[in-house]
C-alpha cells in the first residue's frame, strides 16, 4: 500500500522544528506541518527568506535563527528552544567548492553532519518523539569513510565524494542515534531517510556551468520537491514506522517514487564505524551525548 501525506494523522499540540526550511524540500515540510495542526519552527540561517516563506503558509509557522556552520549559533538556538515532539534534520550543501566552517571543518561535512549532530545532541534532552535525519542516495558515492581524515587535512577535495561522506555520516548517524536510544530505554526514536531526486536549489550552487543546467535535467528524471518531502513526513508522524529502516523512494535507483523499505550501502550498516563516527563527533563539537 502507497502512503501518502492524506493519511497524517492530526498534528494539533505537536511541535516541530525543521532546519533549512526556508526553501526546497524543507518548505513543502513545513507547509504540510503546519497544515495538519502542527506548530512548526523553521530553523534557518537566513532568517529573512525563510520569514517571507513563512508568511505565505496557514498555521503555526515560526521563524528562528539557526546557522549549522557555526556551533555557537547551534548552541544558542537549543538554549532558547523549549520542549519539542519531533526534530527534522533537513538542511544540506551539495557539491559546493572547498571551504571551511566558522569552526574550521569541511563546509559539507561540517553543516549536513556536525551541525546537525551537535544540535540533536543538545537538544534531546527536550524532544519527546523522535529524530528524523535526512540522509541520501548519494550516501553510496564515497568508498570510505575516512575516520581519520575527515576534515580533509590530509587528502585532496572532491566534491561529489566529500558530498558523500557528508550524507554517509547523515545515515549513519541516524542509525547509532537508534542504537543508543534503544539501548537506554528511551521512547525517543531515530529515522534516517532520504528523499530521492528533486530539483531543488541545491543543484545551483556549485558554481560551475553546472548550475545553468541540472536543476532542469533533474526534473526529468527525479521528482517534485513536494513528493521528495514525503518521506521526511513519513517518519516525522507515521505511528508504526519501524526505526530500523531506511525509508525512501526506490524506483530509478531511489530517485524517485513513493516512500518504501530502502537498501543501503554494506559501508553504512557497519557498526564499528558508526561508533568510530559517533566518538570523532562528539570529540569535534564537544557535545556529549546523555541518554
Amino acid at each position: 500500500m502507497t502512503w501518502k501525506p492524506s493519511q497524517m494523522p492530526d498534528q494539533s499540540g505537536r511541535t516541530i522544528v525543521i532546519t533549512g526550511a526556508n526553501g526546497g524540500i524543507g518548505a513543502h515540510t513545513t507547509r504540510a506541518l503546519a497544515d495538519r495542526g502542527a506548530t512548526v519552527i523553521m530553523a534557518c540561517r537566513n532568517t529573512m527568506a525563510a520569514q517571507s516563506v513563512a508568511n505565505s503558509m496557514q498555521g503555526d509557522v515560526r521563524v528562528a535563527a539557526l546557522d549549522l556552520a557555526d556551533l555557537s549559533s547551534i548552541r544558542e538556538f537549543a538554549d532558547k528552544t523549549g520542549p519539542i515532539d519531533v526534530l527534522i534534520n533537513n538542511a544540506g550543501l551539495m557539491n559546493i567548492p572547498f571551504s571551511r566552517t566558522k569552526d574550521g571543518f569541511e563546509t559539507q561535512w561540517g553543516v549536513n553532519h556536525l551541525g546537525h549532530f551537535a544540535l540533536t545532541g543538545l537538544l534531546l534532552d527536550r524532544i519527546r518523539d523522535r529524530v528524523v535525519t535526512l540522509a541520501s542516495i548519494a550516501h553510496r558515492h564515497t568508498p570510505t569513510l575516512r575516520v581519520d581524515d575527515l576534515n580533509y587535512q590530509n587528502r585532496r577535495y572532491q566534491r561529489n565524494v566529500a558530498y558523500g561522506q557528508a550524507k554517509l555520516s547523515n545515515l549513519m548517524f541516524a542509525r547509532e542515534l537508534q542504537h543508543r536510544l534503544a539501548a537506554a530505554g528511551s521512547t525517543v526514536r531515530s529515522y534516517g531517510v532520504h528523499p530521492g531526486v528533486a530539483a531543488t536549489d541545491l543543484f545551483t550552487r556549485t558554481e560551475t556551468p553546472l548550475d545553468w543546467v541540472s536543476k532542469p535535467f533533474v526534473a526529468i528524471f527525479g521528482h517534485s520537491p513536494r513528493k521528495a518531502a514525503e518521506s521526511s513526513l513519513f517518519a516525522a508522524t507515521e505511528t508504526d514506522a519501524d526505526p530500523e529502516v531506511y525509508w525512501g523512494p526506490r524506483q530509478l535507483g531511489g530517485m524517485r517514487g513513493p516512500v518504501r523499505a530502502c537498501g543501503s550501502s554494506k559501508l553504512s550498516q557497519d557498526r564499528d564505524l558508526q561508533r568510530r563516527l559517533w566518538e570523532e563527533s562528539e570529540k569535534l563539537t564537544d557535545v556529549h551525548y546523555r541518554f
